[in-house]
């Protein structure tokens, strides 16, 4: 195999390297001839000559119901434990475990007979002394018609009078006795106190109880009003003294512990009577109908406390809200599809409005959405969307 000559190949390579240099001079060139173009594309996105996509709404007039949402607890309004108030066996239990019972009802009875007995023997002591007294009183009214006579001695007749005297107390002595081994017999019959829903038993027939017995026979809830005590802080007391003032009562809803379904509707028409210096809070008790007994005792729910409807109050969406040194802004979209920055003074806000006070008027546009891209002139176009208007289309030119 023949080579080349030496000269050959390194006029080769010589060329090869012409042609990497005018590659190199020519990218040069081409990015000198470039770059002006680049930096006015780059200052002019600097001066927000992009436009922007966003999402307004308008500022709006509407009723806006002042809600506090508080932590509460269901309370009954009465809880009794049933207790027995004499001593015995037990003969009978008349109601079933979560019974609904009425006030008046027999639930259980204590064996009465020994009670019985004790009555029927305190009557006849007592039917006795009467029979003596009566008897003390005639023969009073006998020596005190002769003592007017000088037939009998003064001594006599005194003596016969402290008789009866004696006798009629012994009679009231008889007759609290009478009365009370009948209370006796009676608290044989336990009876429900009030209205309500009879818990878990603690004895059963048979079982033997005494006066004060420790956890009582049952417990006896009333469920029907029911009541909610719930905490609200002291700041917001003055908005509530003064609407309680003003209304015999305030609305408040019973929530679930997730806060996603409602239970109940009820009533508040006082707070308590002092402060919680531990959590700087004041308590209320909302009563409730309860009729289908969704609300159960010691039950952790949510409050929603209406405290007043603001009529006609100006308002906007919370996520128009921004926040900066100088305090709370929105963005504002102007007639030339630029935004400028309104800063405004905000009153109440709820999970969805906010009112504004002050820096916005009614039909103002603001800007909710695709605000993090957004300077003061910078030029937007309004997306479509739910509740959006469409942005005027341009008149064609001809």
């Amino acid at each position: 195999m023949s080579t080349a000559p030496a000269s050959e190949i390194r006029q080769a390579r010589k060329g090869k390297k012409w042609w990497i240099i005018g590659a190199v001079l020519l990218a040069i060139l081409l990015f000198l001839f470039l770059r002006p173009n680049i930096g006015d594309n780059r200052s002019a996105h600097a001066r927000g000559d992009t436009v922007q996509a966003v999402a307004v709404d308008t500022a709006h007039r509407a009723d806006v119901p002042v809600i506090l949402q508080l932590l509460g607890t269901v309370v009954p309004i009465t809880n009794v434990t049933i207790t027995p108030r004499v001593s015995g066996h037990i003969l009978a239990v008349y109601y079933e475990e979560g019974q609904h019972v009425h006030r008046g009802e027999e639930l259980e009875l204590i064996d009465p007979r020994p009670y019985e007995a004790t009555l029927h023997q305190y009557m006849g002591t007592l039917a006795a002394d009467r029979a003596q007294l009566a008897k003390a009183r005639v023969d009073n009214a006998r020596y005190q018609k002769l003592i007017k006579q000088n037939s009998t001695s003064a001594m006599l007749a005194k003596d016969q009078e402290f008789t009866v005297k004696q006798l009629e107390g012994q009679v009231a002595f008889d007759e609290a006795n009478v009365r009370n081994a009948t209370l006796n017999v009676l608290y044989c019959h336990i009876v429900a106190p009030v209205d309500g829903r009879v818990g878990i038993r603690a004895l059963d027939a048979g079982n033997y109880v005494t006066v004060g017995q420790s956890g009582g026979l049952t417990t006896l809830t009333q469920m029907q009003p029911i009541s909610v005590i719930f905490t609200l802080p002291q700041n917001n007391l003055p908005d509530v003294q003064e609407q309680l003032a003003n209304h015999p009562s305030l609305t408040v809803e019973a929530w679930s512990s997730d806060n996603t379904t409602r239970l109940a509707v009820g009533t508040v028409k006082a707070l308590d009577s002092q402060i919680d210096t531990a959590t700087g809070t004041v308590r209320l008790r909302g009563i409730f109908p309860n009729e289908g007994e969704r609300l159960f005792p010691n039950e952790f729910v949510n409050t929603h406390l209406l405290v007043q409807t603001l009529k006609g109050a100006l308002v906007v969406p919370g996520n128009a809200i921004q926040t900066g040194p100088d305090g709370a802004f929105v963005y504002a979209v102007q007639q030339d599809m630029t935004v400028a920055i309104h800063p405004v003074k905000t009153g109440y806000s709820d999970d969805h409005l906010t009112v504004i006070l002050s820096g916005l008027k009614e039909g103002d546009r603001v800007v909710t959405d695709g605000i993090n891209h957004l300077r003061p002139g910078s030029k937007v176009v309004i997306a479509a969307g739910p509740g959006t208007p469409e942005p005027p289309a341009n008149t064609p030119s001809h």
